[in-house]
């Protein structure tokens, strides 16, 4: 039997492979998935493949581009969520930053270097006209890491995403001061491009496996209910990004969208330049 390791965020977007896994529906096809949770996100996930402790990852689209421009050696194999993701922005309860125009100079805790939070903390400033020399940066590890730096007031904003943070805004932890979306799809599967090359096969039946389960997710009995509960949500909000929330159930990705993004990133600062699309991406 195939050994793979797979990693994510422990988040709701990746409910449908706990199923899968828990459902045993990859043992069919000869292959022993192990899940690993990644609560430290991308920077964590892509450091993650480049030591081969993991194989496979779900990993931020924009984080896996430029790891990979970067020297990472992965493809992404499919996008994973069509969908934007909303990133919350969030400070002290007691911050006197009221607007996201308030952050200029201002220190973000992100998880890591390269993590989605560091991206998208830039995206943020480059949408407002700033230079990222007008944000100080402060790694904080994962979400805890971020909450527990706003309470200390050691840094004065942490941006993720929007509804995995919002028990904390409805508890009155932090506070919500504005929303950033991320301009393209926002999940993919990353694979080593060892992996890649000697099972071909095997991540097709994966892909396969997941994609018959997100296909039909909408349609679980109760599962509004069950994510609110295993989340610790509140209904409605799990409702509202039920409604939000497009998964990609197998359309190949397009060199367009590769080429744009990598065009955002580059104008953004985030990566250098851009590499050839067949460096990114592996045609299953």
């Amino acid at each position: 039997m195939l050994q793979l390791k797979i990693g994510g965020v422990p988040e709701h977007f990746n409910y449908p492979w706990y199923l899968t896994l828990k459902n045993k529906e990859y043992t069919p096809f000869d292959i022993n998935l192990r899940w690993q949770d990644f609560p430290g996100g991308t920077g964590q996930m892509a450091a993650a493949l480049r030591d081969g402790s993991i194989d496979i990852a779900i990993i931020l689209t924009e984080g896996i581009i430029k790891d990979i421009v970067e020297g990472n050696p992965s493809k992404i194999v499919q996008t994973y969520v069509d969908s934007p993701l909303l990133w919350g922005i969030h400070c002290n309860i007691n911050s006197s930053i009221h607007t996201i125009k308030d952050l200029k100079n201002k220190t973000a805790a992100i998880s890591k270097f390269g993590s989605g939070s560091h991206l998208m903390a830039i995206i943020n400033a480059k949408n407002l006209g700033w230079s990222t020399d007008d944000i100080n940066f402060l790694e904080v590890q994962n979400l805890e890491g971020g909450i527990e730096s706003l309470t200390n007031n050691t840094s004065d904003y942490f941006l993720w995403e929007h509804f995995t943070t919002k028990p904390y805004v409805d508890n009155g932890v932090v506070k919500r001061v504005g929303n950033c979306p991320t301009p393209w799809p926002c999940f993919v599967i990353a694979v080593r491009n060892e992996i890649l090359e000697k099972h071909p096969e095997a991540i097709k039946n994966v892909l396969t496996v997941i994609n018959q389960k997100t296909a039909h997710f909408k349609e679980i009995e109760n599962i509004d209910q069950i994510l609110a509960k295993r989340y610790s949500q509140k209904i409605e909000d799990i409702q509202i990004w039920l409604d939000k929330t497009a998964w990609n159930t197998g359309n190949p990705i397009s060199d367009q969208l590769i080429n744009s993004i990598q065009e955002k990133l580059v104008s953004y600062g985030v990566i250098k330049n851009t590499i050839r699309v067949d460096k990114l991406i592996e045609k299953m």
